[in-house]
């Protein structure tokens, strides 16, 4: 079976507001999917549905053919999907390496696995080698984030869904996550990613889903993507008009 995500027509909110309507979404190995969008959006929201962290009001989330819209968050993280949460949810008064053992802790049984997961992470990221043994606290906003990546990656997952993970980084490091997310597409994994740097994510993206106000309101191939400054035009301003300008649907 195709570690495919398919994410059908979901809603959702937070108590009894809505804040999505109607998303559809997938993602399969070796793609990326990215969804851009302004604040308030509905992105995280969306992913927080796909990943459990919501119920859904309506729709469906489905993996490797099987519908997992009740499948609880934990669950889902063992069965090959990854979360990357926005504002670098790590734990900060644990040091890095007891970090990545914490994020082996239900995903991993043998010891000797343990290690060689860890290690694939020193080797992705390798100032986390030199900072193995320091509070994850003294790391700066962009070793946090790698931290938090690696993290993710420890239990090998199939499709990593990452909520804005340049968010608030200098350029220099924002080139070095963007180069590591594409190395793991191009190893096969599948990207699912909401970001706000929106040159950037065009060049990794295959698939392009532009949110405003919780609604879709434009769905191309990034190759059908003629100019990204219409792009940028939807991003900021969730305009009809612009979405036909950019030829999406």
């Amino acid at each position: 079976m195709t570690d495919r995500l398919e994410v059908n027509g979901i809603s959702t909110g937070y108590g009894d507001l809505q804040a999505v309507w109607d998303i559809s979404v997938s993602v399969g190995p070796g793609e990326a999917t990215v969804i851009l969008g302004p604040n308030g959006a509905g992105k995280t929201t969306t992913l927080s549905a796909i990943m459990g962290l919501l119920p859904l009001w309506k729709g469906s989330v489905n993996w490797r053919g099987k519908n997992i819209s009740k499948v609880p968050a934990f669950k889902r993280i063992g069965m090959g999907l990854g979360l990357v949460q926005e504002g670098k949810k790590i734990f900060r008064q644990r040091t890095v390496e007891e970090n990545l053992l914490i994020a082996s802790y239900y995903t991993i049984r043998r010891r000797r696995d343990i290690g060689a997961a860890i290690e694939r992470q020193y080797v992705r990221f390798p100032i986390l080698r030199e900072r193995r043994r320091l509070a994850a606290s003294t790391l700066s906003g962009g070793e946090q984030q790698m931290l938090a990546i690696a993290q993710a990656l420890i239990p090998s997952p199939s499709v990593l869904i990452l909520d804005e993970p340049t968010a608030g980084l200098a350029p220099v490091i924002v080139k070095q996550l963007f180069a590591a997310i594409t190395q793991l597409k191009n190893e096969g994994v599948g990207i699912l990613l909401v970001e706000q740097v929106v040159h950037d994510a065009l060049a990794l993206a295959d698939k392009v889903v532009v949110l405003d106000v919780g609604h879709s309101v434009y769905t191309a191939a990034a190759k059908d993507v003629v100019d990204a400054n219409l792009i940028q035009e939807i991003y900021f301003g969730g305009t009809k008009q612009a979405a036909a300008e950019a030829g999406g649907s």
